[in-house]
């Protein structure tokens, strides 16, 4: 972890200018800042291409301007810039590091919120908020960005935003996947998380077939076939959807009942039969964690375990996904944790392997169903709740089969190691929503008819690209077009952005605003005879969470709140003839350990001091808790 410093370039140690240390190797230039290549090249050693053309997307903000508005997507650089800025414009309350660097070498920054004057950060109750896990799902990078801006914005304006940052800490890091991002936004191709070379289709060859952008306008589209000869008439599983009576809607049913064949476009590059199947990347930062981690498809040898796709070779075998947890695990003061998404949209949550009743504490669920409501009156998303039965069960059947739909475990999930290995509230929230605003046939699912029916409605049919025919390399005649991939399915259209943005960052505020806070109430200290004192401590769970989860509690996250005493080392030293002796606690010792505290709880920790002589003593005494937040007093003995 590097701390980024900002100097003046005049500046004089000792009356002597300071030398820049340099490496003696050239910097590695990046592919998206040099303006005048017209390809974006991808590192790692790959069977197929590594670089491909650039594109320039108008949804995209490319060079920052002079004020941060959310009418346009940004780039990795274009927030790093504002972070940088941010940065110098509030050293008081802003801490900016490189975290870790990716894959290709990027750094990762993340910021630190909190108000130096009142103490460490690691000394206050926390929260981490992080975005960009998933290259394409940019709009969580975005609900960073806009929490950034609100909360340094609104410090020393807003009153409760202004305790905040005063008593709390708040990690933010915008782009955990810059590598991915990157070629998202400057090239055709798309991903899911990493871009270390991997192959997808486990036929020996890294990335060979990846998707090709036929027509040359920058977008991968979908391509759709009529099926034509017997082997196509067999294999045919699509057909036009009635509902939109102009025809542009694709309805998947059952292989041979289908008239159309739909791929991806592109080309089959391995002449397997399958279209852009190993493309750039393929593994899953969302797979990767190492709470209830599986292998990889084809890494179960008896064939009758579970496999998880995209788990990558071993848990946290990825930089992007281990410095997010070797970063939580070193900062055990975090409460609440939201690593975002899109697009289902859904605040999404443990379990994801069970049933909520079946693994988690019931005092646990019932703050986690607090927290869904929470988020629910911010957004007014659909869905909220757990992975394995709210989420694989939301439309209820199975749309081609009518079958009912029966929970789906997901391996080595983020919000998993969140609760059952980290002890905390943790969400992996689903952003942006296809377009699907509202059930316009009033079937009960957000499908994508109801987005082609918005983009028609208030999107000017911008979303969805009219079905255009093209002679392809290898099928002969297909028509090209479907929902724009970028910026209506997996984001939306950049008008949008700022409300998914905002009402989700809104969510996350209200989580950190309910962070435990221990508050002391009154320290009393009380002379009991001669020599002899009693001093009392009284502090409260001021905060709307309590100072662990029972989760944390099993897993040993978090110590005890705990009381002691510090006096000068001289006073101490000598033992029954130390000047100043702790005789209550009796044990050697002299901590006072007060359990958990609750939410609203008032506790108590006295101890009984001996002092010889006749001068004053001063001390201090020190409440200690690993979520709760850490606080001293001084006081003074008086003979």
């Amino acid at each position: 972890m590097r701390k980024i410093l900002f100097f003046s370039t005049a500046c004089l140690i000792s009356g002597m200018a300071t030398a820049q240390v340099k490496s003696f190797q050239p910097e590695k230039a990046f592919p998206e800042k040099n303006e005048k290549s017209k390809f974006y090249t991808v590192s790692g050693e790959r069977h197929g291409p590594s670089f491909f053309k650039k594109f320039v997307f108008p949804e995209v903000e490319y060079t920052p301007g002079e004020k941060l508005t959310f009418d346009k997507y940004h780039t990795v650089d274009v927030m790093y810039h504002w972070y940088e800025k941010w940065a110098q414009q509030f050293p008081n309350i802003v801490d900016l590091y490189v975290i870790e660097h990716s894959f290709e070498g990027r750094p990762i920054y993340q910021m630190t919120i909190t108000n130096k004057k009142t103490g460490k950060d690691t000394d206050k109750p926390a929260a981490y908020f992080e975005g960009g896990r998933h290259s394409g799902e940019i709009t969580s990078s975005e609900s960073i960005l806009w929490l950034t801006q609100h909360l340094l914005e609104n410090y020393g304006k807003d009153p409760e935003i202004t305790s905040l940052i005063d008593t709390k800490a708040i990690y933010l890091r915008p782009q955990n996947n810059p590598d991915g991002s990157n070629m998202y936004l400057f090239t055709e191709q798309r991903n899911r998380s990493t871009v270390r070379p991997n192959d997808t289709d486990r036929d020996g060859l890294l990335d060979e077939d990846p998707e090709e952008d036929l027509d040359g306008d920058g977008i991968i589209y979908q391509m759709r076939k009529k099926a034509i000869t017997p082997e196509e008439k067999e294999k045919a599983n699509f057909v036009i959807d009635p509902k939109d009576p102009k025809g542009r809607l694709m309805k998947r049913t059952f292989p041979g009942k289908g008239d159309y064949l739909v791929y991806t476009e592109g080309i089959d590059n391995d002449g397997d039969g399958s279209f852009n199947e190993d493309g750039i990347g393929g593994l899953d930062l969302h797979r990767n964690y190492p709470e209830n981690w599986r292998p990889n498809t084809g890494g179960d040898l008896t064939g009758r375990g579970y496999t998880q796709f995209g788990a990558g070779e071993y848990p946290l075998s990825e930089i992007e996904t281990r410095s997010t947890a070797l970063w939580v695990l070193s900062h055990p003061n975090i409460s609440v944790v939201n690593s975002m998404d899109t697009r289902v949209p859904m605040h999404l949550r443990p379990p994801s392997t069970s049933k909520s009743e079946e693994r988690m504490y019931p005092q646990d669920l019932a703050i986690y169903k607090e927290m869904d409501q929470l988020g629910l009156s911010y957004t007014a998303y659909p869905w909220a709740g757990d992975v394995y039965e709210t989420y694989a069960t939301r439309y209820k059947v199975n749309s081609m089969t009518g079958d009912p739909l029966k929970p789906e475990p997901l391996f080595g999930h983020g919000p998993d190691f969140g609760y059952f290995y980290y002890g905390s509230i943790w969400y992996g929230d689903e952003l942006w929503n296809n377009g699907a605003m509202k059930d316009y046939d009033g079937d009960g699912i957000y499908d994508d008819y109801d987005g082609l029916m918005w983009d028609d409605e208030a999107n000017g049919s911008k979303g969805f690209k009219p079905w255009t025919p093209l002679n392809h390399p290898q099928l002969g005649e297909v028509e090209i077009g479907g929902f724009h991939p970028k910026f209506f399915g997996q984001n939306g259209p950049a008008w949008q952005l700022e409300d998914w943005a905002k009402k989700q960052a809104l969510f996350n505020l209200a989580m950190a605003k309910r962070l435990p806070q221990l508050t002391i109430n009154d320290l009393k200290i009380k002379k009991l005879s001669s020599g002899e004192f009693e001093i009392t401590l009284e502090w409260t769970n001021s905060g709307k969470l309590p100072v662990a989860l029972e989760q944390a509690k099993l897993v040993k996250i978090v110590q005890e709140d705990r009381v002691s005493l510090d006096f000068d080392k001289e006073l101490t030293k000598g033992y029954e003839n130390a000047k100043v002796k702790i005789t209550t606690p009796s044990l050697y010792d002299k901590t006072i350990y007060s359990g958990y505290t609750g939410v609203g709880e008032k506790k108590t920790a006295t101890f009984k001091v001996k002092v010889e002589g006749n001068e004053s003593v001063k001390g201090k005494i020190k409440l200690s808790s690993t979520r709760g937040g850490y606080f001293e007093r001084e006081f003074t003995l008086n003979q």
